[in-house]
């Protein structure tokens, strides 16, 4: 028989995609998994066994092990897949094997500190001036683009070496080269500068198109079961989006670099029909989790950029349970009320993740505070699809609109925000459990030594003297605490030598 708790985490799973991480009886994370449903999948790990389990040992020792667990809630299924990958990778449980190895794929690196930047090769990058781009899994097709590009753009690779001349100007190349290559092969410095910058935008370019490749790609696998190969798409999904956040990021602060975010916001007011281009923006995403704990993000970009001073966090506080369009309605209410209470101006344009349920519940926020919303949209993920909460029909922007990337950057960023709230409430929700399983301490004295540590981690660390400092615990009891803390971890059955 099960635990009663776990019999009631079981009713409330939804029967929706999502990630579950089982744990231990000391709170431990042993095992990462991803579900189309959580409710179906969850509850078969409580189900008596079934025959494949006995004859797989290490599946058998997993499930004796497993004495709690929780849950999140996502969208879609390849929204599972990228956070499971997330969450292993963050937590590296003991019973997964996939997704732990950092995989090195090939970048390339383009040195700006150079006089004449060359393109090369490389598997590390630095946190230096050089923008990279990558990763790319086929080394044999980016090298024919390399190859490619050095005929189109008249850049440099890694093999040249290239001579100054008396005047100050650059030969790139002193053999046959020169006369097969379509450009000028003595150039100055700002010229080749010129060419280099025309590179990395093609390259950036193509990128982002494999990046869109990539992620087709990975969904048709999640599609097939074909979990092993959608997973390893996954994880050069997550490398490149990192690569190319680093690389914008980069962007924005060299003030040498043209400012094109002014054209992406022009470009998305003349296609939402605004008088003007939105400087400020601002997006709600709801994420859950367990199954039951629904948090919100909301971020804030001002011409075209992050600011996240801006940034807001959010608890639903009028109800218990999963309900997407009431937790909108209230956090679009708390933030504009706000906004109005303090006088302070509304954004330009408000972007909300979802369909036509969430922005008739922000809507309906608007109303229920007594102000006149400012342009608000939502962003329907399937086909990028934007939704207007009037009679307009829905509009579909060609993937490669500045406009919609401006969008795009905005809801990605707050769908990070959301999954670091919900890693961080989940890690302390997570350390703080293990003294739920001490018996003789009460709800009280949990608390009390949490607030004396801190956190479960100081408290591990606490001498036996220390915890006796805390209200309530005589010699026994703090003994009791230090020892249950810090015993050994129990072996599942088929481990015991």
């Amino acid at each position: 028989m099960e635990p009663v708790n776990l019999k009631e985490k079981l009713r409330r799973l939804p029967d929706k995609p999502g990630v579950y991480l089982m744990k231990d009886r000391l709170g431990r994370i042993i095992y990462v998994g991803k579900a189309k449903s959580l409710k179906k999948r969850v509850s078969s790990y409580f189900q008596p066994s079934r025959a494949f389990t006995l004859q797989q040992p290490k599946i058998r020792a997993l499930i004796e092990l497993i004495t709690d667990f929780d849950s999140f809630e996502v969208k879609s299924e390849p929204e599972a897949l990228l956070l499971e990958g997330k969450l292993i990778k963050q937590w590296r449980p003991r019973y997964n094997t996939d997704f732990t190895d950092d995989k090195r794929f090939l970048l390339v690196r383009v040195d700006l500190g150079e006089e004449l930047p060359r393109f090369r090769l490389t598997r590390l990058k630095k946190e230096d001036r050089s923008r990279y781009f990558g990763p790319f899994a086929h080394s044999g097709l980016l090298r024919k683009t390399l190859a490619q590009m050095r005929r189109q753009f008249g850049i440099l690779l890694g093999d040249a070496t290239p001579e100054r001349q008396p005047d100050g100007t650059w030969q790139l190349y002193n053999d046959v080269r020169q006369e097969l290559y379509g450009f000028p092969n003595t150039v100055s410095a700002e010229q080749y500068r010129r060419r280099v910058e025309d590179a990395c935008t093609f390259l950036e370019g193509k990128s982002r198109e494999w990046l869109e490749t990539l992620r087709i790609e990975m969904t048709k696998a999640a599609g097939r079961q074909e979990f092993e190969k959608a997973a390893e798409l996954r994880d050069v999904v997550f490398a490149l989006e990192r690569t190319l956040a680093k690389t914008r990021r980069f962007e924005r602060s060299d003030p040498t670099r043209p400012e094109v975010d002014s054209e992406a916001a022009a470009a998305l007011g003349q296609a939402l029909g605004l008088p003007t281009p939105p400087r400020t923006l601002e997006c709600f995403d709801i994420s859950h989790i367990s199954g039951t704990f629904v948090v919100a993000s909301m971020v804030h970009f001002a011409d075209g950029r992050p600011d996240k001073n801006n940034y807001r966090r959010f608890q639903i506080k009028s109800f218990v349970g999963n309900d997407d369009f009431r937790a909108m309605e209230e956090v679009v209410g708390r933030r504009y009320r706000r906004l109005a209470e303090e006088n302070l101006p509304f954004p330009d344009l408000v972007v909300i993740d979802g369909g036509r349920g969430q922005i008739g519940a922000a809507l309906k926020a608007f109303i229920a505070i007594g102000q006149t919303p400012p342009a608000l949209i939502g962003l329907a993920k399937k086909h990028e699809t934007i939704i207007f909460p009037d009679e307009r029909r829905p509009l579909n922007l060609p993937l490669n609109h500045p406009g919609l990337n401006l969008l795009q950057r905005l809801r990605d960023e707050a769908h990070r925000f959301a999954n670091t709230y919900n890693a961080t409430l989940q890690s302390k929700k997570i350390r703080e459990s293990v003294l739920d399983d001490l018996a003789g301490l009460g709800a009280v004295r949990r608390a009390a030594l949490l607030a004396h540590f801190g956190n479960i981690d100081r408290l591990r660390g606490a001498s036996v003297e220390e915890i006796r400092e805390v209200a309530g615990f005589g010699p026994k009891l703090a003994a009791e605490v230090q020892t249950f803390l810090n015993r050994p971890p129990t072996l599942p059955k088929s481990e015991e030598l």
